[in-house]
């Protein structure tokens, strides 16, 4: 059995990849199972509550938390493609079909690219708010809040046919045992026998691309934030501006800084073992997170949660 990328061995037609996930025993499989199980609970009904409260709170009616919405919505198919899968791989199913592996990798790529872009729209969504404000309303309309999310589902599903068809177009040699917890692009690479240097320029290239093309959106929004932000002569107005780009600034922190760590520096591909635990963070530690990082630092929410909470208690 072949431990390397290239040689001369022919390709194998595999119908199904094995993937290995964590290594240990009984126990740390138990352990370990227990932790994704609790994680993606958690996320599920953390997501569905922020959906559930911010469609059926008028006061929520805005354009900012229709991106919360969307985003709580990514969250929860994002880390939906990932834990099922991963939660059978604890037990003796390990086996994924070639069809699966390439639809679970299409979704993963297009949802985690997704928020991406929907984090950026998020940003320039609060720099139109603070710095323009009479202009807001008809800058953010409902028509174009709708564009704007269509725009990074588009953005998500340009990526994602691009870094799949140029994955699954490779040939795969005799290994078929994949060294991750779910199918993802460097352990793929790792059992392709062929060479692998486009799709490695083309996963940093365009990865690199849209997290710098991003993050300058961000940078340069919460930019012009911080300049108005300064010029503000009320107290309680600077507060409640710091609290609202606070949590977003948080959510941006956690995903951009695992996202980076993963795809977007050369020689990423090699660490899979490190890769794995960082893959643990962006697939399900940060679903689970942003809802409480908007609902704990957001009277807004926090209100409506009690509003929804006596509603219910009334019924």
């Amino acid at each position: 059995m072949p431990t390397h990328r290239h040689g001369n061995l022919s390709a194998v037609p595999w119908q199904e990849f094995v993937l290995e996930g964590f290594q240990g025993g009984v126990a740390m499989q138990t352990l370990l199972f227990a932790v994704f199980l609790v994680l993606y609970a958690v996320t599920i009904l953390g997501n569905i509550t922020m959906v559930a409260v911010i469609t059926w709170d008028a006061s929520l009616h805005s354009p900012m938390y229709f991106f919360l919405k969307n985003l709580s919505f990514l969250d929860l198919c994002y880390s939906s493609v990932i834990a099922p899968n991963a939660l059978a791989n604890f037990s003796s199913f390990k086996a994924i079909s070639f069809a699966g592996c390439a639809t679970q990798l299409f979704f993963f790529s297009l949802l985690a690219t997704t928020e991406a872009f929907l984090l950026a729209v998020m940003a320039y969504d609060r720099f139109v708010a603070i710095c323009s404000p009479l202009r807001y309303p008809v800058t953010m309309c409902s028509t174009t809040r709708i564009r704007l999310v269509l725009g990074t589902y588009c953005g998500g599903c340009l990526n994602s046919m691009v870094q799949t068809g140029l994955t699954f177009r490779l040939p795969f040699c005799g290994s078929h045992r994949i060294n991750h917890f779910f199918c993802d692009v460097p352990p793929l690479l790792q059992l392709a026998c062929a060479d692998t240097a486009l799709n490695e320029l083309f996963l940093f290239g365009l990865c690199g691309f849209i997290i710098v093309s991003t993050v300058l959106v961000i940078l340069v929004s919460y930019g012009y934030i911080t300049v108005t932000i300064l010029r503000m002569r009320s107290g309680s107005g600077r507060h409640k501006v710091f609290s609202t780009c606070g949590s977003h600034m948080t959510a941006v922190s956690l995903f951009y800084g695992t996202v980076f760590v993963m795809y977007a520096q050369p020689g990423a591909v090699e660490s899979m073992e490190q890769g794995k635990v960082i893959s643990v963070f962006y697939t399900l530690v940060i679903p689970m997170l942003n809802p409480l990082i908007y609902s704990l630092r957001n009277r807004d929410v926090k209100d409506a949660l009690r509003r929804l909470g006596q509603r219910r208690a009334a019924l």
